[in-house]
Protein backbone atom coordinates (compact mmCIF):
# COMPACT_ATOMS: atom_id res chain seq x y z
CA UNK A 1 0.00 0.00 0.00
CA UNK A 2 1.44 3.68 -0.89
CA UNK A 3 1.67 6.13 1.81
CA UNK A 4 4.12 5.93 5.00
CA UNK A 5 2.43 6.15 7.84
CA UNK A 6 3.73 9.56 9.14
CA UNK A 7 1.04 10.73 6.25
CA UNK A 8 -1.38 9.06 8.99
CA UNK A 9 -0.43 12.10 10.99
CA UNK A 10 -2.39 14.69 8.73
CA UNK A 11 -5.45 16.19 7.90
CA UNK A 12 -6.74 16.96 4.50
CA UNK A 13 -6.59 20.28 4.04
CA UNK A 14 -9.88 23.09 4.24
CA UNK A 15 -8.40 25.16 1.69
CA UNK A 16 -9.15 22.01 -0.75
CA UNK A 17 -12.52 21.74 0.65
CA UNK A 18 -12.91 25.03 -0.09
CA UNK A 19 -11.31 24.74 -3.11
CA UNK A 20 -13.95 22.17 -4.20
CA UNK A 21 -16.86 23.84 -3.24
CA UNK A 22 -15.68 26.79 -4.95
CA UNK A 23 -15.58 25.02 -8.53
CA UNK A 24 -19.03 23.68 -7.47
CA UNK A 25 -20.95 27.23 -7.01
CA UNK A 26 -19.05 28.31 -10.21
CA UNK A 27 -20.13 25.87 -12.54
CA UNK A 28 -23.56 26.27 -10.97
CA UNK A 29 -23.44 29.70 -12.56
CA UNK A 30 -22.84 31.87 -9.56
CA UNK A 31 -19.89 34.12 -8.86
CA UNK A 32 -17.59 33.86 -5.93
CA UNK A 33 -15.54 36.54 -4.26
CA UNK A 34 -12.51 34.93 -2.87
CA UNK A 35 -11.29 36.18 0.31
CA UNK A 36 -10.02 32.56 1.58
CA UNK A 37 -6.30 32.31 0.59
CA UNK A 38 -3.85 34.77 1.71
CA UNK A 39 -2.38 35.91 -1.42
CA UNK A 40 -1.77 38.99 -2.82
CA UNK A 41 -3.74 40.43 -5.52
CA UNK A 42 -1.98 43.56 -6.33
CA UNK A 43 1.59 43.71 -8.50
CA UNK A 44 4.81 43.83 -7.46
CA UNK A 45 6.68 47.11 -7.59
CA UNK A 46 7.65 48.06 -11.02
CA UNK A 47 11.41 48.71 -10.06
CA UNK A 48 11.14 44.95 -8.35
CA UNK A 49 9.52 43.93 -12.00
CA UNK A 50 12.27 45.53 -14.21
CA UNK A 51 14.73 44.18 -11.98
CA UNK A 52 13.73 40.50 -12.47
CA UNK A 53 13.19 40.92 -16.30
CA UNK A 54 16.46 42.42 -16.82
CA UNK A 55 18.42 39.71 -14.77
CA UNK A 56 16.25 36.88 -16.47
CA UNK A 57 17.54 38.19 -19.87
CA UNK A 58 20.69 37.24 -18.39
CA UNK A 59 21.61 33.81 -19.74
CA UNK A 60 24.36 34.05 -16.93
CA UNK A 61 21.37 33.94 -14.09
CA UNK A 62 20.52 30.52 -15.26
CA UNK A 63 22.85 27.96 -13.09
CA UNK A 64 22.10 26.92 -9.80
CA UNK A 65 23.20 29.00 -7.16
CA UNK A 66 24.36 27.77 -3.60
CA UNK A 67 21.55 27.50 -0.90
CA UNK A 68 23.36 30.31 0.92
CA UNK A 69 22.11 32.90 -1.03
CA UNK A 70 23.43 35.10 -2.88
CA UNK A 71 26.17 37.50 -1.14
CA UNK A 72 24.43 40.70 -1.90
CA UNK A 73 21.02 39.41 -0.87
CA UNK A 74 22.54 38.93 2.21
CA UNK A 75 24.07 42.20 3.27
CA UNK A 76 21.06 43.68 1.86
CA UNK A 77 18.98 41.87 4.02
CA UNK A 78 21.34 42.71 7.21
CA UNK A 79 21.19 46.47 6.25
CA UNK A 80 17.03 46.01 5.78
CA UNK A 81 17.04 44.97 9.44
CA UNK A 82 19.47 47.41 10.83
CA UNK A 83 17.78 50.55 9.07
CA UNK A 84 14.30 49.48 10.21
CA UNK A 85 14.67 47.35 13.14
CA UNK A 86 17.80 48.80 14.54
CA UNK A 87 18.99 44.51 14.65
CA UNK A 88 22.76 43.98 13.96
CA UNK A 89 22.88 40.26 11.77
CA UNK A 90 25.84 39.24 10.54
CA UNK A 91 25.93 38.09 6.59
CA UNK A 92 27.87 35.31 6.71
CA UNK A 93 26.68 33.16 10.05
CA UNK A 94 23.09 34.75 11.00
CA UNK A 95 20.99 34.73 7.84
CA UNK A 96 20.11 32.31 5.52
CA UNK A 97 17.70 32.49 2.42
CA UNK A 98 14.72 30.11 1.90
CA UNK A 99 12.38 29.28 -0.94
CA UNK A 100 9.90 31.01 1.02
CA UNK A 101 8.90 31.52 4.38
CA UNK A 102 7.21 28.39 4.90
CA UNK A 103 9.88 26.13 3.15
CA UNK A 104 12.05 27.43 6.36
CA UNK A 105 9.17 26.57 8.78
CA UNK A 106 8.56 22.98 7.64
CA UNK A 107 12.45 22.42 7.52
CA UNK A 108 13.12 24.02 11.16
CA UNK A 109 11.78 21.00 12.66
CA UNK A 110 14.10 18.72 10.88
CA UNK A 111 17.21 20.23 11.82
CA UNK A 112 16.26 20.79 15.89
CA UNK A 113 13.19 18.28 16.41
CA UNK A 114 13.58 14.08 17.64
CA UNK A 115 10.74 11.94 17.56
CA UNK A 116 9.06 12.91 20.85
CA UNK A 117 10.68 16.08 21.16
CA UNK A 118 7.54 18.49 22.41
CA UNK A 119 6.67 21.38 19.97
CA UNK A 120 4.98 24.49 21.16
CA UNK A 121 2.57 26.06 18.38
CA UNK A 122 0.04 28.74 18.86
CA UNK A 123 -3.49 27.31 18.87
CA UNK A 124 -4.96 29.06 16.05
CA UNK A 125 -2.17 28.89 13.92
CA UNK A 126 -0.90 28.70 10.34
CA UNK A 127 -0.65 25.11 9.71
CA UNK A 128 2.66 24.86 8.77
CA UNK A 129 3.65 24.56 11.98
CA UNK A 130 1.21 21.71 13.14
CA UNK A 131 1.88 19.49 9.90
CA UNK A 132 5.57 20.37 9.85
CA UNK A 133 6.57 18.96 13.48
CA UNK A 134 4.29 16.17 13.28
CA UNK A 135 5.78 15.21 9.93
CA UNK A 136 9.26 15.57 11.78
CA UNK A 137 8.08 13.50 14.72
CA UNK A 138 7.56 16.08 16.99
CA UNK A 139 4.51 15.91 19.88
CA UNK A 140 2.17 18.99 19.53
CA UNK A 141 1.71 21.00 22.77
CA UNK A 142 -1.20 23.78 21.61
CA UNK A 143 -0.98 27.11 23.63
CA UNK A 144 -4.25 28.66 23.33
CA UNK A 145 -4.98 32.19 22.06
CA UNK A 146 -7.74 33.73 23.43
CA UNK A 147 -9.17 36.76 22.66
CA UNK A 148 -9.23 37.90 26.44
CA UNK A 149 -5.63 37.99 26.58
CA UNK A 150 -5.36 39.72 23.41
CA UNK A 151 -4.46 36.23 21.37
CA UNK A 152 -0.89 36.08 23.23
CA UNK A 153 -0.17 32.66 24.45
CA UNK A 154 -0.39 32.48 28.34
CA UNK A 155 3.60 31.34 28.81
CA UNK A 156 2.65 30.57 32.78
CA UNK A 157 0.14 27.85 31.78
CA UNK A 158 2.30 25.38 30.52
CA UNK A 159 2.73 22.55 32.77
CA UNK A 160 6.45 22.47 34.24
CA UNK A 161 6.69 18.78 32.59
CA UNK A 162 5.68 20.26 29.23
CA UNK A 163 8.33 23.20 29.56
CA UNK A 164 11.16 20.50 30.44
CA UNK A 165 10.61 18.35 26.90
CA UNK A 166 10.01 21.15 24.80
CA UNK A 167 12.29 22.05 22.35
CA UNK A 168 10.80 24.98 20.36
CA UNK A 169 8.28 27.12 20.59
CA UNK A 170 6.62 29.00 16.85
CA UNK A 171 5.00 32.11 17.60
CA UNK A 172 3.62 34.42 14.60
CA UNK A 173 3.08 38.61 14.93
CA UNK A 174 1.28 39.96 13.34
CA UNK A 175 -0.82 36.98 13.16
CA UNK A 176 -2.10 34.94 10.53
CA UNK A 177 -4.73 34.08 11.09
CA UNK A 178 -5.69 36.29 14.10
CA UNK A 179 -4.48 39.52 12.58
CA UNK A 180 -3.47 40.16 16.69
CA UNK A 181 0.27 42.06 17.28
CA UNK A 182 2.45 41.71 19.95
CA UNK A 183 4.46 44.09 22.02
CA UNK A 184 8.38 44.38 23.29
CA UNK A 185 7.46 43.55 26.99
CA UNK A 186 5.72 40.01 25.69
CA UNK A 187 8.15 39.47 23.72
CA UNK A 188 11.14 40.16 26.71
CA UNK A 189 8.62 37.27 28.46
CA UNK A 190 9.35 35.22 25.52
CA UNK A 191 12.95 35.38 25.86
CA UNK A 192 13.29 34.45 29.65
CA UNK A 193 11.18 31.94 29.54
CA UNK A 194 13.25 30.73 26.72
CA UNK A 195 16.70 31.23 28.56
CA UNK A 196 15.11 29.48 31.49
CA UNK A 197 14.22 26.50 30.04
CA UNK A 198 16.20 26.29 26.90
CA UNK A 199 13.74 26.28 23.73
CA UNK A 200 14.15 27.51 20.77
CA UNK A 201 12.03 30.30 19.92
CA UNK A 202 11.20 30.65 15.89
CA UNK A 203 8.74 33.84 15.08
CA UNK A 204 7.15 34.21 11.89
CA UNK A 205 7.03 37.44 11.00
CA UNK A 206 5.79 37.33 7.34
CA UNK A 207 3.34 40.19 7.80
CA UNK A 208 5.73 42.71 9.45
CA UNK A 209 5.19 45.90 7.09
CA UNK A 210 1.33 45.13 6.66
CA UNK A 211 0.57 48.28 9.87
CA UNK A 212 -2.42 50.60 9.36
CA UNK A 213 -3.28 53.34 11.60
CA UNK A 214 0.22 54.21 12.52
CA UNK A 215 1.25 51.06 14.33
CA UNK A 216 4.56 49.84 13.62
CA UNK A 217 5.00 45.99 14.14
CA UNK A 218 7.68 44.65 16.68
CA UNK A 219 10.72 42.26 15.85
CA UNK A 220 11.51 39.59 18.33
CA UNK A 221 14.66 40.20 17.49
CA UNK A 222 14.59 43.64 18.90
CA UNK A 223 14.41 42.69 22.41
CA UNK A 224 17.69 41.95 23.76
CA UNK A 225 18.49 38.30 24.61
CA UNK A 226 16.65 37.22 21.57
CA UNK A 227 19.08 36.16 19.25
CA UNK A 228 20.62 33.96 22.14
CA UNK A 229 17.60 31.85 21.62
CA UNK A 230 15.29 32.21 18.65
CA UNK A 231 14.93 32.77 14.89
CA UNK A 232 13.01 35.19 12.92
CA UNK A 233 11.40 33.82 9.65
CA UNK A 234 10.51 36.42 6.51
CA UNK A 235 9.48 37.01 3.49
CA UNK A 236 9.32 38.95 0.33
CA UNK A 237 6.03 37.43 -0.55
CA UNK A 238 3.34 39.80 0.99
CA UNK A 239 5.53 43.38 1.83
CA UNK A 240 6.11 43.34 -2.19
CA UNK A 241 3.06 40.70 -3.85
CA UNK A 242 5.98 38.40 -5.15
CA UNK A 243 4.24 35.50 -3.23
CA UNK A 244 4.54 33.45 -6.36
CA UNK A 245 8.56 33.93 -6.59
CA UNK A 246 9.20 32.43 -3.45
CA UNK A 247 11.58 34.11 -1.92
CA UNK A 248 12.08 34.21 2.19
CA UNK A 249 14.98 34.40 4.94
CA UNK A 250 15.92 33.19 8.42
CA UNK A 251 17.75 35.44 11.17
CA UNK A 252 18.69 35.31 14.26
CA UNK A 253 20.52 32.81 16.12
CA UNK A 254 24.16 31.60 13.99
CA UNK A 255 23.69 27.48 15.40
CA UNK A 256 20.04 27.50 14.37
CA UNK A 257 20.31 28.84 11.12
CA UNK A 258 23.68 26.27 11.19
CA UNK A 259 21.29 23.59 11.70
CA UNK A 260 18.53 24.30 8.76
CA UNK A 261 21.32 25.43 6.38
CA UNK A 262 22.85 21.41 6.75
CA UNK A 263 19.21 20.53 6.10
CA UNK A 264 18.83 22.67 3.39
CA UNK A 265 22.13 21.78 1.60
CA UNK A 266 20.47 18.43 1.47
CA UNK A 267 18.30 18.70 0.34
CA UNK A 268 18.43 21.37 -2.72
CA UNK A 269 19.91 23.75 -4.18
CA UNK A 270 19.40 27.81 -4.13
CA UNK A 271 16.69 30.12 -5.19
CA UNK A 272 16.57 31.35 -8.80
CA UNK A 273 19.00 34.39 -8.97
CA UNK A 274 16.53 36.93 -11.08
CA UNK A 275 14.32 36.50 -7.90
CA UNK A 276 17.10 36.79 -5.86
CA UNK A 277 18.11 40.37 -7.50
CA UNK A 278 14.51 41.41 -7.61
CA UNK A 279 14.66 41.18 -3.71
CA UNK A 280 17.49 43.17 -3.35
CA UNK A 281 16.10 45.53 -5.30
CA UNK A 282 13.23 45.48 -3.37
CA UNK A 283 14.61 45.37 -0.23
CA UNK A 284 17.26 48.23 -0.86
CA UNK A 285 14.99 50.43 -3.24
CA UNK A 286 11.97 52.71 -2.34
CA UNK A 287 10.05 51.55 0.29
CA UNK A 288 7.05 54.30 -1.51
CA UNK A 289 5.48 50.72 -2.84
CA UNK A 290 5.76 49.48 0.79
CA UNK A 291 3.76 52.28 2.22
CA UNK A 292 1.11 52.15 -0.26
CA UNK A 293 0.51 48.59 -0.44
CA UNK A 294 -0.23 48.52 3.47
CA UNK A 295 -2.89 51.68 2.61
CA UNK A 296 -4.64 49.92 0.68
CA UNK A 297 -5.00 46.70 3.03
CA UNK A 298 -5.93 49.74 5.69
CA UNK A 299 -8.84 51.16 3.19
CA UNK A 300 -9.82 47.78 2.53
CA UNK A 301 -10.20 46.41 6.02
CA UNK A 302 -12.25 49.67 6.74
CA UNK A 303 -14.53 49.27 4.27
CA UNK A 304 -14.97 45.08 5.83
CA UNK A 305 -15.32 46.35 9.63
CA UNK A 306 -18.06 49.26 8.15
CA UNK A 307 -19.69 47.47 6.06
CA UNK A 308 -20.58 44.11 8.55
CA UNK A 309 -21.56 46.84 10.91
CA UNK A 310 -24.54 48.08 9.17
CA UNK A 311 -25.73 44.64 9.79
CA UNK A 312 -25.19 44.42 13.71
CA UNK A 313 -22.13 41.95 12.93
CA UNK A 314 -19.58 44.24 14.71
CA UNK A 315 -15.35 42.51 14.68
CA UNK A 316 -12.22 44.35 15.69
CA UNK A 317 -10.39 46.60 13.47
CA UNK A 318 -7.14 44.53 12.90
CA UNK A 319 -3.72 46.78 13.84
CA UNK A 320 -1.94 44.42 10.99
CA UNK A 321 -1.58 41.75 8.38
CA UNK A 322 -3.67 41.26 5.49
CA UNK A 323 -6.80 39.63 7.33
CA UNK A 324 -9.81 40.18 9.88
CA UNK A 325 -10.75 37.76 12.57
CA UNK A 326 -14.23 37.81 12.97
CA UNK A 327 -15.93 36.20 15.60
CA UNK A 328 -19.53 34.71 14.36
CA UNK A 329 -22.93 35.63 15.85
CA UNK A 330 -24.04 33.22 19.19
CA UNK A 331 -26.64 31.46 16.87
CA UNK A 332 -23.88 29.90 14.46
CA UNK A 333 -22.50 26.71 16.39
CA UNK A 334 -19.76 25.55 13.62
CA UNK A 335 -17.15 27.91 11.83
CA UNK A 336 -17.14 24.88 9.26
CA UNK A 337 -20.71 25.09 8.26
CA UNK A 338 -20.89 28.74 8.30
CA UNK A 339 -17.73 28.74 5.84
CA UNK A 340 -19.44 26.07 3.52
CA UNK A 341 -23.06 27.67 3.46
CA UNK A 342 -21.78 31.18 3.14
CA UNK A 343 -19.92 30.30 -0.21
CA UNK A 344 -22.82 27.81 -1.50
CA UNK A 345 -25.28 30.06 -0.60
CA UNK A 346 -24.21 33.82 -0.65
CA UNK A 347 -20.53 33.23 -3.45
CA UNK A 348 -18.41 34.58 -0.60
CA UNK A 349 -15.12 32.17 0.75
CA UNK A 350 -13.66 32.67 3.48
CA UNK A 351 -11.56 30.09 6.17
CA UNK A 352 -13.41 28.82 9.07
CA UNK A 353 -11.64 29.46 12.48
CA UNK A 354 -11.56 25.59 13.32
CA UNK A 355 -8.76 24.95 10.02
CA UNK A 356 -6.41 26.76 12.47
CA UNK A 357 -6.87 24.82 15.37
CA UNK A 358 -9.63 23.95 18.28
CA UNK A 359 -9.98 27.51 19.54
CA UNK A 360 -10.20 29.00 16.25
CA UNK A 361 -13.83 27.03 15.98
CA UNK A 362 -16.34 30.11 16.41
CA UNK A 363 -14.64 32.58 14.23
CA UNK A 364 -13.66 33.16 10.37
CA UNK A 365 -10.53 34.32 8.80
CA UNK A 366 -11.63 36.66 6.45
CA UNK A 367 -8.67 37.72 3.42
CA UNK A 368 -8.08 41.30 2.36
CA UNK A 369 -7.47 40.31 -1.12
CA UNK A 370 -9.59 41.71 -3.38
CA UNK A 371 -9.94 45.61 -4.05
CA UNK A 372 -12.49 47.59 -2.23
CA UNK A 373 -15.18 47.75 -3.37
CA UNK A 374 -15.16 43.87 -3.93
CA UNK A 375 -14.93 43.78 0.06
CA UNK A 376 -17.61 45.84 0.31
CA UNK A 377 -20.07 43.61 -2.12
CA UNK A 378 -18.40 40.35 -0.21
CA UNK A 379 -19.22 41.80 3.20
CA UNK A 380 -22.87 42.85 2.13
CA UNK A 381 -23.31 39.87 1.02
CA UNK A 382 -22.58 38.37 4.17
CA UNK A 383 -24.10 40.66 6.20
CA UNK A 384 -27.32 39.19 4.68
CA UNK A 385 -26.62 36.10 4.72
CA UNK A 386 -26.75 36.63 8.91
CA UNK A 387 -29.19 38.34 8.44
CA UNK A 388 -31.51 35.30 6.69
CA UNK A 389 -30.52 33.04 9.44
CA UNK A 390 -31.18 34.75 12.46
CA UNK A 391 -33.56 33.24 14.48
Amino acid sequence: MIGASRLNKLQPGIFSKISEVKTQVLQSGKDVIDLSVGSPDMPPPPHVKKALIEAAENDKNYGYTLTEGIPSLKQTIANWYKTYYQVNLDPDKEILSLMGSQDGLAHIFWAAVDPGDIVLVPDPGYPIYQSGALLAGGILYPMPLREENNFLPDLSEIPQDICQKAKIMILNYPSNPLAATANKDFFAGVVSFARQHDIIVCHDFAYSELSYDGFKNVSFLEVPGAKEVGVEFHSISKTYNLAGCRLGFIVGNAAVIDALRLVKSNIDYGIFRPVQLAAVEALSGSQECVRANAKAYEHRRDVLVEELAKYGWKINKPKASMFAWAKLPSFFNSSEKFAMDLLREAGVAVVPGIAFGQCGEGYIRIGLVQEGEKIREAARRMGEFVTRHKP
